[in-house]
C-alpha cells in the first residue's frame, strides 16, 4: 500500500538502519511500578541480539512453568538493544533473579522486585528510541533537522508498520476471508488475521486523509482524543478545536472497524464510510469472528524528537512512542532507509 508521508515538500534522506544492534536501542516505558509484594516477580533487563521470544523460552526452562506463565508488555526485536521487564511466578525477588542470570548470562539484569500479578500484554506506557542512520549524505543533519522541525509541528501519521502483516504481507487478505467463514479454526492465529485485516483498513483510511490534505487539521464529525486524558469526543466545530489540535492537547482518531465501533460523522464520518463501501462490507460484517472495533489515534506526536550527528555521514534520532507506534513509520518521514539487519 502507498502510505503518503506529511512532510512530502523536502529533501529526503538515504542511509542504512540497524547497521549492528547498538544503532538500534529501545527502553520500555513500564504502565506502573511493581508493588514489591505478591507471588510474581518482576525482572528489568537489557538484551542485545535476542528476541523477546527467546528470553520468555529461556525463562520458562529455568522456573520450569510453560512459555505462557512468562509475563511480558511486548515483543522487541532481536537486532537491537532493548530494556524492557518480564515477570515470573516466584515471590522471591533475589532467587529469581539468581535463576534469570544463570537462564540468560549475556543479558544485563537491572532489578528484581515482587508483584501481585503476572506483567500482562500492553502493560506499557510506551517506548524511548535511539536509533542511529549511517552512510547519510554528507548534508544530511541539515535536511533531517528541517524534516524535524516540520514533524514536532504536526506529527506524522500514526500508520502500521509492515511487521504487522507478516512476513508476506498476506495476513489482512487471509483475514478478510474469515469475515466470509474461511480460515483457519486456531483462535490466536483467527486473532493475528482479523487484527491485520482492521490494521490494513485503517492505514488506507488514514492515507487518503493525508492525501487529501486533511492531517494537519480536523474535520467535523471527527471523534478526538484528548492526549492527556486518552478521554474521546465529537468534534463539532473544527475551527473552536483547531489551537488545541496545533498545540498537540487533542488528536483525531480512525476506525479499527468492528460490530460496535463508535464511528464518525459527517466530513469525517463519509471518509470511513467510504472505506467500508469499497470492501462492500458493513460493520456488522465484524460480527461473525468477534471483532468489537475500537478507535486509535492518527498522528503520533513527537514533541521530544531530536536528531543529532554522531559520526561522518551518521545521525541519531531520538524519541518517544506510546504503545502502539512504530519507530519504522517515524523514520519514513526522513527517507528511504535500507534496513541492514533484514538485507543480512
Amino acid at each position: 500500500m502507498d502510505l503518503p508521508r506529511s512532510v512530502r515538500d523536502l529533501p529526503r534522506l538515504t542511509g542504512r538502519i540497524r547497521v549492528t544492534p547498538d544503532d538500534f536501542v529501545v527502553e520500555e516505558i513500564p504502565a506502573y511500578e511493581p508493588a514489591d509484594e505478591g507471588e510474581h516477580t518482576f525482572l528489568r533487563l537489557t538484551k542485545r541480539g535476542l528476541t523477546s521470544a527467546a528470553v520468555r523460552e529461556r525463562l520458562a526452562k529455568a522456573f520450569g512453568v510453560p512459555a505462557e506463565h512468562i509475563g511480558m508488555a511486548g515483543f522487541k526485536d532481536r537486532h537491537a538493544v532493548t530494556t524492557q521487564t518480564f515477570s515470573v511466578p516466584c515471590a522471591d525477588p533475589e532467587r529469581a533473579r539468581a535463576k534469570a542470570q544463570a537462564a540468560l548470562p549475556e543479558v544485563t539484569i537491572h532489578w528484581a522486585r515482587r508483584h501481585r500479578h503476572k506483567l500482562r500484554t500492553g502493560h506499557l506506557r510506551g517506548n524511548r528510541f535511539r536509533i542511529v542512520v549511517r552512510d547519510v549524505p554528507d548534508d544530511g543533519l541539515a535536511r533531517a533537522q528541517a524534516i524535524a522541525e516540520r514533524v514536532r509541528r504536526q506529527g506524522v501519521p500514526n500508520y502500521y508498520g509492515p511487521q504487522r502483516f507478516g512476513r508476506r504481507g498476506d495476513n489482512p487478505a487471509r483475514g478478510r476471508a474469515l469475515l466470509q467463514g474461511r480460515g483457519p479454526r486456531k483462535k490466536w492465529l483467527r486473532n493475528l488475521l482479523i487484527s491485520a485485516y482492521q490494521a490494513e483498513l485503517f492505514n488506507r483510511y488514514l492515507a487518503r486523509r493525508v492525501a487529501q490534505g486533511a492531517f494537519t487539521h480536523l474535520l467535523q464529525g471527527d471523534i478526538a482524543q484528548k492526549a492527556d486524558t486518552g478521554g474521546l469526543f465529537v468534534v463539532d466545530d473544527p475551527t473552536a478545536e483547531a489551537e488545541r489540535y496545533a498545540q498537540g492537547h487533542i488528536h483525531f482518531t480512525g476506525p479499527i472497524f468492528g460490530y460496535k465501533l463508535w464511528m464518525a460523522s459527517h466530513e469525517a464520518g463519509a471518509l470511513e464510510q467510504a472505506i467500508l463501501d469499497e470492501e462492500g462490507l458493513t460493520l456488522d460484517a465484524f460480527r461473525r469472528v468477534r471483532a468489537k472495533g475500537t478507535r486509535r489515534v492518527g498522528r503520533l506526536w513527537l514533541a521530544d524528537l531530536q536528531v543529532e550527528a554522531v559520526a561522518p555521514n551518521a545521525l541519531a534520532f531520538t524519541f518517544t512512542l506510546p504503545k502502539g507506534g512504530f519507530a519504522t513509520m517515524v523514520l519514513r518521514e526522513f527517507g528511504d532507509f535500507v534496513d541492514a539487519a533484514a538485507a543480512a
